[in-house]
């Protein structure tokens, strides 16, 4: 069986990727790229990489001997990073989300078009042992039709947004919360197998920050609510600097069925009509590994759902099929926040959302 070579470009997020690649019989870590040199050398040296596979510079990288580009550097790099790998005639797994403007989105789509190769979005929490669960059973029809969905992502990261001692601002401080949404609407829009097509978003302001209110990103929370393709309702809550422990909470009403993961337990409530009346609603777990999973698979962070994502991109290359967040449901995934953001901003219009296609 041929393995894939595999460069990573950004070690710190792409850290997990980059063991669970590591780990994964079908492939080998050929190349690391990231500006922190230290850092480089320290991953390197656990991958048993020579100081010759090892960059900084990314142009450099892309000379490397690989077949896959891994790209998790920071999102405002994402657009470049992405194409230039494609136009050097290699697949690109690309971490959450695609871009930071819709121009952006839309010069990775045609890139893709161009090049005739394969790209994927690495949206991990839609690969989440649980997720994966809850969708069989709305394949089933347990659930019926989905006419609202609710997601939330908190997670307080304000020592990645500033440094309290020095003042330095990281590059996270420019990203509004509702732009990094793909944890929330990505896992709902797959589970209702639906696109959303208008929007309109709200923020409560800096009030958990005022003395950060010149640094978007440190917006107390943004919502975003949207209409889809199907005629169902979603709503997303995101926040960066909330008060309160890390949280990804998903909740979907169909008409026959409700399915939603608790806060902050590892359970959730399942009900369909076939028990007999949302009285006899049953808890379920809602763990993120999968147990039945291959020891391999249990090497990166976020349970399982790495292994099985990375196995679902292979697939798609050796079978020459479309992944299944390719780059328009990848833009379906990234694009919606961007444009709420833009409605928040303007006091919450509801706005048109593009539409990608491939």
């Amino acid at each position: 069986m041929k393995k894939w070579r595999v460069g990573v470009a950004g070690v710190s997020r792409g850290r997990s990727l980059t063991r669970v690649f590591g780990a994964h019989s079908r492939v080998e870590v050929t190349a690391l790229c990231d500006i922190d040199a230290a850092k480089l050398a320290e991953i390197g040296k656990a991958f048993n990489l020579p100081d010759e596979r090892l960059y900084t510079d990314y142009d450099a990288f892309l000379a490397a001997p690989m077949d896959i580009v891994v790209v998790a550097t920071p999102i405002a790099l994402h657009a470049e990073h992405t194409i230039k790998a494609l136009e050097s005639g290699r697949h690109v797994l690309c971490e959450q989300t695609a871009a930071y403007t819709v121009e952006d989105c839309g010069r990775i789509v045609e890139a893709v078009r161009r090049t005739g190769l394969k790209y994927m979005m690495a949206e991990n929490y839609c690969y989440f042992h649980y997720v994966r669960e809850w969708r069989k059973l709305i394949e089933a029809g347990k659930l019926g039709s989905i006419y609202y969905a609710e997601g939330e992502y908190i997670h307080e990261i304000i020592n990645l947004l500033v440094d309290a001692k020095t003042g330095r601002y990281y590059w996270r401080h420019s990203r509004p919360p509702v732009w990094y949404c793909a944890h929330t609407l990505g896992p709902i829009l797959m589970l209702m197998n639906d696109r959303v097509v208008r929007g309109c978003g709200m923020t409560s302001g800096f009030t958990r920050k005022p003395e950060y209110k010149d640094h978007i990103g440190f917006l107390d929370i943004e919502v975003g609510l949207f209409q889809t393709e199907k005629g169902a309702l979603v709503k997303i809550l995101r926040s960066q600097v909330a008060a309160r422990p890390h949280m990804v909470w998903y909740s979907l009403y169909g008409t026959r069925g409700h399915l939603e993961n608790a806060r902050d337990r590892g359970e959730g409530l399942y009900y369909s009509e076939e028990m007999g009346g949302y009285k006899n609603a049953v808890a379920m777990p809602c763990s993120v590994t999968d147990p039945e999973a291959p020891a391999e698979a249990k090497q990166g962070g976020h349970g399982t759902s790495e292994y099985f994502m990375i196995r679902d991109f292979l697939d798609a290359i050796e079978q020459n099929t479309r992944p299944p967040i390719d780059v328009a449901r990848a833009m379906d995934f990234t694009v919606p926040g961007l444009i709420v953001h833009e409605s928040a901003m303007k006091g919450g219009v509801w706005m048109d959302i593009p539409q990608f296609t491939l």
